[in-house]
């Protein structure tokens, strides 16, 4: 009898892990032997399980039932994964946009704050420096404005529930649900 202990408690058991299976098995109605099945028939990814025809689900071993269940529920995570991912190249575009209108406009204002305090040095000093201080604080407003929507839209982009601690004895975090409407935030109090 050998002195080794074999399934000792509190050991973590080995798990072999296939990223392809893993992603088949967040769909409804497929388990690990149904993925298994599907990879093995070349059917390894939400989206080619989405556009595979029942019939070829049904060679890959999948009921009738299950093949139309598994089909149109692939269908909807591949359209919802397909609309984050434009919605997030969006976000990106117009976060790089704005950034870029702002320094342009940043741009415009110094080269029209630099020209008119020129001509106001033609003129007298008294009259420059009030020139000056007027395009400078044009030159503020603009680019403060210009910072202000390149805010607005990175805060509409990127919007997130807030959670906190529960007041009332549960463990962890809730998440804050507004009570009406004008608590949410996407609505402007003004």
């Amino acid at each position: 009898m050998s002195s080794a202990r074999h399934g000792v408690f509190g050991e973590p058991m080995a798990v072999k892990s296939n990223s392809k299976i893993d992603a088949l098995t967040s769909l409804p109605g497929i388990g690990a032997a149904t993925a298994k099945k599907l990879v093995s028939s070349k059917i390894d990814s939400v989206a080619k399980v989405a556009s595979a025809s029942s019939k070829k689900l049904q060679d890959a071993g999948l009921s009738a039932a299950v093949a139309k269940k598994v089909s149109a529920a692939a269908k909807v995570a591949s359209k919802a994964s397909e609309s984050a991912k434009k919605v997030a190249s969006k976000a990106k575009t117009v976060t790089k946009s704005t950034a870029k209108k702002s320094s342009s406009v940043a741009k415009k204002t110094a080269s029209k704050a630099k020209t008119a305090a020129k001509k106001a040095t033609v003129a007298t000093k008294s009259v420059s420096k009030k020139a000056a201080s007027k395009t400078k604080a044009a030159a503020k407003k603009v680019s403060k404005k210009a910072t202000e929507a390149k805010k607005a839209t990175v805060s509409k982009v990127n919007h997130t529930v807030k959670s906190s601690k529960s007041s009332d004895g549960r463990k962890g975090t809730t998440l804050r649900v507004p009570r009406k409407v004008t608590d949410m935030p996407w609505f402007n109090k003004k």
